[in-house]
């Protein structure tokens, strides 16, 4: 957009326009501009022309001015930061963008995502090392593609001065990471909303921003709405994200696959369902999501969440999914696994043109490792039963019982609580947290042994066809 045209613009909607409301620049690659990228101050987006530059009128909130980086470019890092972005600073109006040529080719790429690391003591950070070093390990596998990691944020458990240790860390997997905020990434106390993202825009920048790898458009939004009072707060996008996020999407055709993280789920079930203001509902979902889901209808739209301690896969509808990933530190580090059973770990997404795939990694074991199996008088509730969780399951999935090698038949699927969490939460003395307890998770199956001699085995298939199989002890 030149700046005659801004003037005019400006004019209409009754604005000053000086030197200092003014942002102009160019995005370029080896001295050549780059055409139709996305540049933003997070309140408005004007695309670059042929020759690269562009021009846009300074929201006076604006903290930052930053690109939606193109298939097929990489920007700088630093210390596992994408650097796509530029803080804006007092008598500057001039901001540069220089990326360079991918060398590999992007339409195939591998995302790594994790979730609420949330360290609160050095120790925590060496728990952390065993799970960077198991995934520095696991991503070797997809060494010929494009690789990079999204954080879905908690990176710390209100503890500023450890995300230095993090990056530390962090850093070993040697790729970029693009990071969601947390509410334990808040700064707390403010007055308002608009002053919990100063710490975390100090070490990452903007709170909400999109690049894009081969055919897919990735966007990260920060849904965590400080209410102002103590360190509450509460699931909700404000109108500047939402109103950004319709110019964002404007350079998305329609029908692309949209991959999106937030730190809070927009929801954990298919339907909607009644709102109330209480502490139950508001801080475990997104409570204007509809306005979210409406936006993205027209696209292949997969979000990626954190926040539960949880492992889920939600269907809302045959092009709309969410993905709650488990956390990184299980619960709060004092167990191997999450509240629901989920082992400490990370989720890994295989894409390819239009095609995603994805599985959950725990931390320190194969890969085929996706359920875990419990025989009789395991669970309090079904002690004639035979139990199994499948902490990545949706809908898609099968989970089957054999007796001596005959096919029983499917489990019953039932809402309930991990045997083995439920074991290990009995002595709370021994964890740093008296509160700490095993919640529950409806992805758990159970079935009554026709023959309680027989030799007892649990067979699982994903959405992707891969089978897994456990045999019961």
């Amino acid at each position: 957009m030149n700046k005659f045209v801004l003037l005019i613009t400006a004019i209409l909607l009754g604005l000053t326009v000086n030197a200092q409301t003014l942002i102009s620049g160019k995005v370029s690659s080896a001295g050549a501009g780059l055409n139709n990228v996305t540049v933003s101050d997070g309140y408005s987006c004007v695309l670059t022309s042929s020759d690269g530059s562009f021009t846009l009128i300074k929201n006076p909130q604006a903290r930052f001015v930053y690109i939606s980086t193109p298939a097929g470019y990489l920007t700088e890092i630093d210390n596992s930061i994408p650097l796509f972005y530029k803080k804006i600073t007092a008598g500057e109006s001039v901001y540069d963008f220089r990326l360079k040529k991918n060398s590999k080719s992007d339409l195939k790429h591998t995302l790594y995502v994790q979730s609420d690391v949330q360290v609160a003591d050095a120790g925590e950070l060496t728990k952390y090392k065993e799970i960077v070093a198991d995934a520095k390990k696991y991503l070797k596998n997809y060494s010929k593609t494009e690789i990079f990691g999204i954080d879905c944020g908690d990176i710390v458990g209100d503890k500023p001065a450890l995300y230095p240790g993090y990056m530390n860390e962090v850093s070993a997997l040697d790729i970029p990471i693009y990071r969601a905020m947390g509410n334990h990434d808040m700064t707390y106390y403010g007055r308002s909303f608009e002053t919990s993202t100063q710490r975390f825009e100090g070490m990452y920048g903007p709170t909400y921003y999109s690049f894009n790898k081969g055919k897919a458009h990735y966007i990260i939004v920060n849904n965590n709405f400080y209410i102002g009072r103590e360190y509450f707060y509460m699931g909700y996008l404000d109108e500047a994200t939402l109103s950004w996020l319709e110019q964002d999407l404007k350079s998305v055709p329609e029908g692309s696959l949209v991959i999106m993280a937030m730190h809070i789920p927009t929801r954990l079930t298919p339907k909607e369902h009644s709102f109330k203001y209480d502490s139950s509902n508001i801080g475990w979902q997104t409570v204007n999501s509809s306005a979210l889901f409406s936006m993205l209808k027209k696209y292949n739209t997969h979000f990626i969440t954190g926040h539960m301690h949880t492992n889920d896969n939600v269907i809302f509808s045959p092009t709309m999914m969410e993905h709650n990933t488990g956390a990184a530190c299980g619960t709060w580090w004092q167990l191997d696994e999450c509240v629901d059973g989920t082992p400490c770990g990370y989720a890994i997404y295989e894409i390819d043109g239009d095609n995603i795939k994805w599985h959950f990694k725990s931390a320190n074991y194969p890969a085929e490792y996706q359920f875990r199996a419990y025989g009789l008088n395991s669970s309090k509730e079904y002690p004639n039963d035979i139990i199994a969780n499948v902490w990545n399951y949706d809908s898609l999935w099968k989970v089957e019982w054999l007796e001596d090698g005959k096919l029983m038949g499917e489990m019953t699927q039932f809402r309930g609580i991990d045997p083995d969490v439920v074991d290990k939460c009995k002595d709370t003395s021994k964890m740093k947290y008296s509160w700490i307890s095993a919640g529950p998770t409806s992805h758990l199956f159970k079935a009554t042994p026709k023959n309680i001699s027989a030799k007892m085995e649990i067979r699982v298939t994903d959405r992707f066809g891969k089978v897994y199989t456990t045999k019961i002890k």
